[in-house]
């Protein structure tokens, strides 16, 4: 995500109007997503509104220097972007990295390889190679918001050669073509790795998946005319603007309140459908004259907007680091809003500062100049020469504490530490076959004893056994199966990292369906997104004659107390079906915890297998007895 480029006097005849507006709405948009994620679960579509400006605005920054000059200056225009983009982002990357040296733990992990790809804008390959989520907060990665500036990058530097090659047409139409397809071409690709079922972050964070809002921005520089100097408007603009404006905002709103993070509707149209309607509220705001862009150059929104770009780059850092710090209520979701608030408080301070001191000497001056200027010139205000002398300063100490950081990382997270001693544990007690429970496992559960006209009390069912048990499950499940297996000997394990509550449904019709399934059934499978009420209709058909228990889960995304009551209710109105309270019985010990504050470390596994022991209790119950 980037700001305009400082135009030269050549091209600046006019400034577009609205643009300040819209960005200040997209970033509030992806600081409610990651402050407050429940308040805005699709605010993550900002990112792709400020694609859609990008690509408009540098386009058109680029026409008018051709127009004007018949030439576009490549080394100028890389140069321009250089002193926009690296200042700010080289301040952050020194500061928050001294800063995750203090905080130390997993905030380190992989952190010399972040640093890298943001300082060379291929991070978002990185994060590809290291197997990131940018919807996940199991890797508290500080730089993972650096990924769509790399895309913009990567495309600043193909697209002066692009323009130059389409500007070969004669008309605008056939000028915009080639964007059109490319952005077409882009957008089909994110949808059909999500139908080939790609992971997640090869389709969000992939260069040419995730271009198609730059590109729409670029045929919508191409296809719009220049007004005439001094030429009044047309009269059909003003209702025609506001209305493009009315419903892309509001198209925006619907998406940013409806679309689940991840999901395959947002990459098989949500991200399209977004940046579509972002292009329409670019187009209607920016017309000369228009009503709506007056209105969104409010002075509030213009202020925002204009430093937008220092807010993106701080927020998620700053985010992350308190996140890790211990404080009283840093394990608590309930109270992850605390944390979000003095996140919100911490990051508009450091981005104003940026802005002024770092970002916008910078940009008009070069940054050896700048530099020079702090220190040396005596006119300045001595507010100036403070903030030189502190520049100075900051880096004689964040350049050695960073280099300190890279050399000091983990190589593995606690999170990942614990999912790597789980899967040890796992080979131990898997099915037979390697991975799923299809060798001679009984096919009905035990016979329920037949009720006898004789006032003898039953006597009560032998407890249930490791040896009836399959459980399925995600990374929490598989950090947490050497305590489960001690706990239950016998029981057949198949966890797996970022698995589905629908996959893991699968798994268990397609067993079914072959060779049978083992009489109970253990599922920890709501972690990594939301449970559907049709994905629990489809588990009651596929596990007819079990009994199941239902692990509900702990963390601090948006979805899992939703999770967490549905499975209570699904569970309330089916006889044979229990909840095991793994967020109850953690939530009183959440120290216990891996550093993402999700995944169990080895005292919390024994807590995880002993609320499943418990569940099964209670499934032994007489009035849980008779199965389905």
């Amino acid at each position: 995500m980037s700001t305009t480029t400082s135009p030269t006097p050549d091209t600046a005849r006019r400034r577009f109007g609205g643009l300040d507006g819209l960005r200040a709405i997209a970033v509030a948009m992806v600081l409610v997503y990651h402050f407050f994620p429940a308040a805005l679960r699709g605010g993550f579509l900002g990112v792709d509104v400020f694609f859609v400006i990008s690509g408009f605005l540098i386009a058109s920054l680029l026409l008018r220097e051709w127009q004007a000059t018949g030439r576009i200056a490549l080394f100028s225009f890389w140069r321009r972007r250089a002193r926009r983009l690296l200042p700010a982002l080289g301040l952050v990357l020194l500061v928050c990295s001294s800063a995750a040296l203090l905080v130390g733990g997993d905030v380190l992990v992989s952190i010399g390889a972040q640093i890298a790809g943001s300082a060379f804008f291929v991070s978002n390959w990185v994060f590809v190679a290291l197997g990131s989520d940018y919807f996940a907060r199991d890797n508290p990665e500080i730089y993972r918001n650096t990924w769509s500036l790399s895309i913009e990058e990567q495309f600043y530097l193909v697209l002066p050669f692009l323009l130059l090659l389409a500007l070969g047409a004669r008309s605008r139409g056939w000028r915009a073509m080639p964007f059109v397809v490319l952005s077409a071409g882009s957008a089909v690709i994110m949808a059909v790795l999500a139908l080939q079922g790609a992971e997640p972050t090869r389709i969000y964070f992939g260069s040419d998946s995730h271009t198609f809002g730059l590109f729409m921005g670029v045929a919508l520089a191409l296809l719009v005319r220049e007004p005439t100097p001094g030429a009044a408007p047309p009269r059909w603009l003003q209702p025609v603007t506001f209305g493009g404006a009315a419903l892309g905002l509001g198209v925006l709103a619907w998406l940013a309140f409806s679309l689940r993070e991840g999901s395959p509707e947002s990459f098989a149209w949500g991200f399209q459908l977004a940046s579509l309607a972002a292009l329409l509220a670019v187009w209607s705001v920016t017309r000369p004259g228009a009503l709506v862009g007056r209105l969104l150059d409010a002075a509030p929104l213009r202020w925002v907007g204009e430093r937008s770009y220092g807010i993106y780059l701080w927020h998620w850092p700053v985010l992350v680091l308190l996140a890790a710090a211990p404080t009283p209520w840093g394990r608590d979701p309930d109270a992850r809003w605390i944390t979000g608030v003095l996140a919100l408080a911490i990051t508009m301070p450091l981005a104003i500062l940026s802005y002024r001191f770092v970002e916008q000497p910078v940009r008009r001056h070069g940054l050896l100049r700048s530099l020079r200027a702090l220190v040396r010139t005596p006119r300045l205000p001595s507010a100036h020469r403070i903030a030189g002398f502190a520049v100075v300063t900051l880096l004689l100490v964040t350049i050695p504490a960073t280099a300190a950081a890279i050399a000091v990382a983990p190589q593995r997270s606690s999170a990942a530490e614990a999912i790597a001693r789980g899967q040890e544990a796992a080979a131990q007690h898997g099915a037979p076959s390697g991975g799923s429970a299809s060798q001679s496992t009984p096919t009905t559960p035990r016979p329920n004893t037949a009720p006898t006209p004789t006032p003898t009390p039953e006597p009560p069912p032998p407890p249930i056994i490791g040896d009836e048990i399959w459980a399925v499950g995600d990374s929490v499940m598989l950090a947490s199966a050497g305590a489960l297996g001690a706990q239950l000997p016998g029981v057949w394990i198949d966890a797996d990292v970022s698995r589905s509550f629908g996959f893991g449904v699968s798994m268990i019709e397609q067993q079914a369906s072959t060779e049978g399934l083992r009489p109970v059934l253990v599922l920890g499978l709501s972690t990594n997104g939301p449970v559907a009420q049709a994905e629990l209709d489809w588990l009651e058909a596929a596990s007819a004659g079990c009994r199941v228990v239902l692990v509900n889960a702990y963390g601090d995304r948006w979805w899992i107390p939703e999770n967490n009551q549905a499975l209570a209710d699904f569970a309330a109105a089916r006889p044979g079906v229990v909840v095991a309270d793994w967020s109850g019985a953690i939530a009183g010990s959440p120290e216990l915890l891996a550093g993402d504050g999700i995944h169990p470390g080895d005292q919390a596994a024994v807590i995880y297998a002993q609320a499943i022991q418990a569940a099964l209790d209670a499934l032994n119950s007489p009035e849980e007895r008779p199965a389905r």
